[in-house]
Order: structure tokens, then sequence, then C-alpha cells
């Protein structure tokens, strides 16, 4: 009794011990990065202070710089270089060469980086955001949503997590293998490439990055030509945080350019991880092809925002509207197809055409709107005609939300909230991807049509379900065809950053986020060696060594059933026949001795 007590002492002085250590926070440095010349504080430079002028059509994708502008206001803020192809192979080759130290670093060392990386950001959510703000148009509240939350609980879960899966794996063995043990292990690639969007412009860079060089890769980071301003500023946080740790410097590189810079990025890394069009996705696979690389694809999707007859009408129409919002140019995986049970039809669309009505539109950083200005000059064009021509066919807007007071250089920079019902699927609004703030309505009337809407559809992305039995919800989402689903909930996957992340379809292949995204950027190696070395080894049966005896198949074919026979006689019976033929074998081959 008293060793069980005793026993039971220590381990509550362990328990103990571990909650106090628990309360010392880590000790991490702090770092300082230069913000000066992204702050508007009203003193910038002369030459930045004019409006803007996109040029319209092919002429904005090309050229030796790429011009920056805040889209909710049309304000210039200056050009970055659009790297050459041997700019960009050169890029490449330092980052291999920083790549070969890192591989060398412990998981202690990784780990430190990353909580260097969340106390800057933590402490800097507001100049994060606003940056973000400035140059893609969205709110500072979806900046944070988007951008902060996600990036701290991505690296969060590689703190917790991320060690535990890239150690080696333990398998079984087999039952003809009892000797061996097998693993697989987890190797770096080497330098991954990632062409990113420009939706979430700190995010994007972040995301790949984290999981790159946790799992001993080095990174070249093509930011998008249409954020590129704010992507040049993140990426001196993670300059700094490397620089803390003692890391080489040219570890992570950030890119910028137009399309002949990311093609020259596929050509030159180890893997690539493409967030952007179908498209453009289907010209990286062909430029993959040429030296056999993997790709990840995140290209995009059209998600079905199912609502059943039994929910809380007022509360998933919030959610609802807050999908739509999130998507106005900004969001990765917006809802854009809204499918609501035909005995609620009525009240739902009411209730959300009341919410997008107090909406009102405006630049973010100028007062306190709901909705910011669309990233991408001449988008607003494409919204229109999607919404034309399902005017054309029968639809119909029934609410609109408003406008703040926009300049008239940036008008084509935004788009009301829009709620349109009457439609259906020959329209192109319920089969392209729109990206923008609007909610298309459609009824449905049973599970089986709702079913078949949602897989109506090139993309595969992800879901949202709504039902006041959560069963039944769960019931429809397994049945869409898609990558990830929220039950009662919308993009709530992606804050579980212990789930991979993406879709099929013309929505692409692979996937980032959870253990299936980090250990997509490693070399995935089986190894298999001998249990009890050197004692007991792999020895060749007499019957098969060369040159083969005459009962070599018959020693074989009693050898397959002895170990995967359906039942334990017959695997016996054969045990027996594979002991006689090697009696057999030896008795011939003591003969021949003789």
């Amino acid at each position: 009794m008293a060793f069980w007590w005793s026993l039971l002492v220590l381990a509550l002085a362990f328990a103990i011990g571990k909650f106090l250590l628990w309360l010392i926070p880590p000790k991490v440095p702090s770092i300082d990065v230069d913000a000066s010349d992204v702050l508007d504080d009203g003193n910038q430079a002369q030459e930045n202070s004019f409006i803007y002028v996109p040029p319209r059509g092919a002429a904005q994708q090309s050229g030796t710089k790429v011009q920056c502008y805040e889209p909710a206001i049309m304000k210039y803020l200056g050009y970055v270089p659009a790297l050459t192809p041997y700019e960009v192979r050169e890029q490449v080759e330092k980052v291999r060469k920083a790549q070969k130290m890192w591989a060398k670093t412990s998981f202690k060392q990784r780990r430190q980086f990353l909580r260097i990386l969340l106390k800057y950001i933590i402490k800097h959510q507001a100049l994060i955001c606003e940056i973000s703000s400035r140059d893609t148009g969205k709110t500072m509240v979806d900046a944070s949503l988007g951008e902060i939350m996600t990036t701290c609980e991505k690296i969060h879960w590689l703190l917790s997590e991320g060690e535990k899966w890239l150690k080696p794996e333990y398998r079984s063995s087999g039952r003809s293998m009892l000797h061996k043990s097998a693993r697989v292990e987890f190797h770096p690639l080497g330098v991954i490439g990632a062409i990113v969007s420009w939706n979430y412009p700190f995010h994007n860079i972040f995301n790949p990055m984290l999981a790159a060089l946790f799992s001993g890769n080095g990174i070249v980071i093509k930011i998008s030509e249409n954020a590129s301003w704010s992507g040049c500023f993140y990426f001196r946080i993670i300059q700094s945080a490397l620089a803390a740790i003692g890391a080489p410097e040219d570890l992570v590189e950030v890119i910028t350019g137009f399309g002949e810079t990311g093609e020259a990025l596929v050509s030159s890394a180890d893997k690539v991880i493409f967030v952007g069009s179908p498209g453009v996705g289907k010209m990286i696979m062909r430029g993959a092809s040429e030296t056999l690389i993997p790709v990840t694809l995140e290209l995009g999707g059209k998600d079905a925002f199912i609502v059943c007859e039994d929910v809380d009408v007022d509360h998933v129409a919030q959610i609802a509207v807050r999908a739509v919002l999130q998507s106005s140019g900004q969001n990765c995986a917006g809802a854009e197809r809204f499918y609501v049970h035909r005995s609620i039809y009525s009240s739902f669309v009411s209730k959300v055409t009341q919410i997008i009505k107090s909406v009102t539109a405006g630049p973010p950083l100028a007062g306190r709107y709901d909705m910011g200005a669309l990233c991408m000059h001449e988008h607003s064009e494409k919204l229109e005609g999607l919404v034309n021509d399902a005017i054309d066919k029968g639809a119909e807007i029934v609410a609109r939300g408003s406008f703040g007071p926009i300049g008239g250089d940036a008008v084509d920079q935004y788009y009301p909230p829009t709620v349109i019902v009457n439609v259906n699927h020959s329209m192109r609004l319920m089969q392209e991807e729109a990206f923008g703030p609007i909610m298309p309505i459609m009824k449905f009337s049973s599970d089986e049509e709702v079913v078949k809407l949602a897989n109506d559809s090139r993309y595969g992305l992800g879901c949202a379900v709504f039902s006041g039995n959560q069963s039944h919800a769960r019931e429809i989402a397994s049945q869409i065809h898609c990558g990830f689903a929220a039950v009662n909930d919308f993009a709530a996957t992606y804050m579980c950053q212990s789930l991979p992340f993406g879709g099929v379809k013309h929505s692409g292949f692979g996937r980032f986020g959870g253990a299936e995204g980090l250990r997509a950027c490693c070399l995935v190696k089986a190894v298999v060696e001998d249990r009890w070395w050197p004692y007991i080894k792999t020895v060749i049966p007499k019957p098969i060594q060369y040159p083969v005896a005459e009962s070599a198949f018959e020693f074989q074919e009693s050898l397959v059933e002895a170990l995967y026979g359906l039942s334990i006689w017959d695997r016996l019976k054969a045990l027996v026949s594979v002991l006689k033929v090697l009696t057999e074998q030896h008795s011939t081959n003591s003969s021949k001795l003789k």
C-alpha cells in the first residue's frame, strides 16, 4: 500500500511541476521591423501622393515594374521590380544553398522562430491589418479574421503538433516481414516554390512559408502583382525573425513580377504550391510536368450554402451575409450559391434583405464601413456582367447595400452588396466564380434536389449546411462532392488548422494545412530494417537460392498459403508442406556433398 501512495505522490508532484512550468512564459526575443515607409502619416513623398490610373486589359500584365496603389482610394503607393527568369533562378539557388544548412536545425530552433513571429504578429496586429487593407481594400475586421487569426492558429498548431507529424512513423511490417521494422521518414524536399493570390496577402505568404520552414525546406514566394506592396513589407518580418535565431538570411525569398516570373519559379523549384485560377493552374501543371515536380493547386470555388427548413432564420441570415461580404473580393472560400428550403424561402430572403440594406461600403480606413473595395481593377465590370446575364434570364434584384463617400477616381473599385432571387443554373452567376458581394438565392424542396444542385458545379472546394437537426445537416454535407464541409457554420474548417485544406474538380488537388499539408512539403521515404540485427537476418531459403530447386514453386505456393490462408488449419497444413520441402532440400544437398 505504501508503494502505491508513494507513486501517487510522485505523479501529483510531476503534474504540479508541469503546471508551474506552463505558467512560466518562454523567453522569446522581440524584433523590430522598419515600417516608416509604409505608414500613411500624411507626410509621404510627393511622387507617391497622386491618383493612379491603371492600364486596362493585357497591358496590366507586362513591363519591368509592378505598379502598386490603394484600390479603395486609387492612391499611388510606388512600384516593385518585375523579376526576369534569370533573376528568379538566381534567387532559387540562393535559397537552395541556405536550405542545406537549415535542414540540419532542430525542431526546438524552428519553434523559436515561430514564437518570435507570433509575438510580433500579436503586438502589431493593427499595423499588419492596415497594410493589408491599404493594398487590397478589405476592412480592418476582415483583415483581422482572415490575416491575423488564421496565421496565429497555424503557428499555434505547428508549435503544438508539428514535430509529432514529422517524426518517423512506425508501421506494421506484415506477416512475411515479422523480423523487420517498418517506418516512414519525412525529409525536406529542398526549395518550395509558392505562387500566391492577392486576397489575403499576409496569410498567403505566411501559410506556405510556415509549413515549408518547419519541415526543413527553404521557400521562394511569388506574390501577386495585385498585392505586391504589402507583401514586400511582410517579407521584412520574416527576415527579422530569421536573423533573430541566426538562421541563413537567404532561406526565404519573396519575388515580384508577372507571368514569366512565376513560370521561371515553376521550372526551378522542387515543389510548387499555387493559389489562383483554374486557367493558370493548368499552366502551372504543364510547366511542372517538364521537371516532374509535385504540385498543390488551390483554384477557387463556388461553395454551396444550404439552409434547411428547421433553422433559426435570423441566426443563419447573419452568417450568410457575413459569408457574402467576406467573398467581396477578399475571401478565398466564399459562399457563392445559396439554396434555401421552399418553406422558409420568403422569410430568409426578407431577413437577408433587411441586413444587406443596412450594409455600407466605403474606403475602409476612412470610416467604420461594413465592406471595403474590390482589390482588382475592372472586377466590378465582371460582376455587373454576371448580374446582367442573370436578370436577362429572369432573375430579380431585391436588395442592395449603400456606399459611403467614395472619390470619383475610385468608384469603379466598389460593387454594392446585392441580393438576387429567381436564379437558376442556366445563369453564369450560378456557375462561374464571382468573387464578389452577390447573394443569389435559389429554392429547393428536398434533400435529393439540393444535393444534386450543390454538386452541379465544376468547382468542389467547400460547402456549408445548416439544419436544426445536426445529423440531418451532416448527412447532406456528406453527399456534397467537395474538399471540406462546415455543419451549421461557415468556413470554420479553415480555423481548425489541424485539418487539410483543398478541393476537387476545378478547385484543384493536393492539400495544405494539417498533417497532410505539412507532410506534402516532404520527401516521404519508406524504410525497412532488421528488427533484431545482427541476431536475425534475412536468409534466402534454400529452394529458391540460385540455381533454384525443382521444388522452388511448390515451396513458394505453400509459403503463401502458410502466411495468408483464410483459416488456421489451412495455414498449419501449408506450413507442414513448407517444412517438408525444406527438409527434402536439405537431404538432397547433404547427398550431393557425400
